[in-house]
Formats: C-alpha cells, structure tokens, sequence
C-alpha cells in the first residue's frame, strides 16, 4: 500500500492502453480514456459537475418525491437539492469528501461516511474501488451499516458514456430490458412499469438512438448465466463503450442529456445500474433494509470496443 501523506483533491490511475482519474470529492469518475478517445463525458476537479456526471449516487439513486419517506413506522424528511422538481436527488455523498485508503498504479480506493441526521438517522461507511486492468474499469461500491438499526438503501454510478466522435442521435445501442418504468413529464415520478415491446424504448436489438429522449429506469433485465447484464453504444466510425454489472443492480437509469438550449445538449449518455428504482424510498421496491453491521455490494465494468 503506498503512503497516504498530504490530501490531493484527485488520483491518476493507468493500465495497459486505459487511463483514468478519479475526485476525493464526491469519489467523481472525472474521465476514463482509451489511448486517446474518451469513453466518459470529462469533468475537472474544482468545477462543477454537470448532470452529475460521475458520481456515487448513495444512499438511493434518483429521486425521493417531495424528499418524504416512511421507514419502518417513522416519517422522514430530507433536504430537496432537485428545487425545480421539488425531490431528493441522488444521495448525501456526491459533494462529501471522499478519503484515500489506497492508491496504486492500477488502482484507488476512497472511503466516506453518512452520518445520521434529521432526514436520514442512519449511519453507513461507503467504500468505492476504481481499478484498471487492460480489459477496462471496474467500480465496486460497499456499504456497511455501522448503525444500531436497519437503514434504508439504495446506490448506482452514475457515468456518462461516450461512444465516439459523432453525435449521439447517431449512436447505435443495444441492452436487453423487458420493461420501462413510465414517469411525470414535470417531476419525473414513477407512474408504473411498461412493456418495452413495440416502443421508442426496445433497444434489445441494437439500433441508433435516433431523436429519442430517456431519462427513465428499466427493469426485466438480460442477466447472463454468470450473473452479469451489460450495454453496448457504438459509433458509425466503428468505435464504441460497453459497460456490464452485476446481478445486485436489477434496474437501469438511461438519461439522453437533453438541456435546453443555448446550452450543450446530449453530450453523453448516462448509463447508471441502479440497486432500486426512483422512489424506492416510498415505493419500496427492490429498498435495500441494510441490516446493523450488514454490508452491500455492487460492482459495474466499462470498457472500450
């Protein structure tokens, strides 16, 4: 393990033709290259961070209506960060500084802490793994409970998938999903699952994005007899981006980057394999109950094609 002295506010990590930098802060997958093509919408540490891009969403993914939730008899509520919506969006620990236990050529491993509060009195300790091998990135997530009760759980990634030079209308993709979870036009709340047959949604054949806007979770996913699921996005030019992730992510966040403009739209696509859907902190569906000292693990992989 190499000495950990001074806080550095970001960690270079490299492996056979894959580069990557990871962010103390919100432990923010900053970019991931291979040779010189990016494979992840850049960021840089000190700026903002667009569309979330790259972080851990922990301890739910997504939204939490109105930030209200009930967990085992008790009515809680957390700060809304989503003001437009009205919602909680993405956890407590995209912005927390995220500390060092190891970093190596290959490899950097960040830990944080939630710490109980009004709207969420739990406490968790988070571990995030970036490690590069010549076949690619691979991100694990850990959450132990170091609480005295159950707690309310729930995680993803959240990358923004690059296939290649040219526009992502372009983009040919492909992931096997048997439905979509419909939500608000205003809000984006779930409204209910739909069957993705014979919709703008079926991408289990692999066909360009076309003008079709997502930002929507789909579940019925295609999990292989190895216990993975995966995504495919290639460029016209024959370039592309895969990610894959394991059975603990039973459900998948797809969001096309439209902004209104003049600002830049549909830079990327957000590619994030979720624990749980939206709401699940009142729907309850596929909620996580992290037991006192249990811990949960979920592991994704990106690579080049």
């Amino acid at each position: 393990m190499d000495a950990l002295d001074a806080p550095v506010s970001e960690y270079a990590i490299r492996s056979g033709s894959y580069t990557a930098t990871v962010s103390a802060t919100g432990a923010i997958l900053l970019n991931l290259q291979f040779g010189e093509r990016d494979l992840v919408l850049p960021s840089r540490t000190g700026h903002p961070t667009p569309d979330y891009r790259g972080i851990i969403a922990a301890p739910w993914p997504n939204r939490i209506a109105d930030g209200r939730y009930t967990f085992e008899g008790s009515a809680l509520e957390l700060p809304r960060n989503e003001l437009a919506r009205g919602n909680a969006l993405h956890g407590l620990v995209f912005d927390k500084g995220w500390e060092p236990v190891l970093h190596e050529d290959t490899t950097v491993i960040l830990e944080t802490t939630v710490s109980a509060s009004k709207g969420y009195p739990f406490s968790l300790q988070l571990t995030a793994e970036y490690r590069l091998t010549p076949e690619g990135l691979s991100i694990t997530l850990a959450a132990r409970n170091t609480g005295t009760s159950a707690a309310p759980y729930g995680a993803c990634p959240h990358p923004y998938l690059v296939a290649g030079p040219t526009p992502l209308d372009q983009w040919i993709l492909q992931f096997g999903a048997e439905r979509f979870l419909a939500v608000t036009a205003d809000r984006l709340l779930p409204t209910g699952e739909r069957d993705v047959h014979g919709h703008a949604f079926d991408y289990r054949d692999p066909r360009p994005i076309g003008s079709t806007a997502m930002d929507h979770a789909f579940t019925g996913l295609a999990f292989d007899d190895s216990g993975r699921a995966g995504l495919t996005l290639w460029d016209p030019t024959g370039v592309g981006v895969g990610m894959s992730w394991d059975c603990s992510c039973p459900w998948l966040q797809l969001h096309t980057a439209d902004r209104t403009p003049p600002l830049p739209t549909r830079l990327g696509l957000a590619v994030e394999p979720m624990s749980c859907p939206p709401d699940a902190f009142n729907s309850g569906k596929d909620l996580i109950r992290l037991l006192a000292g249990e811990e949960h693990r979920l592991s994704c992989s990106i690579f080049a094609l």
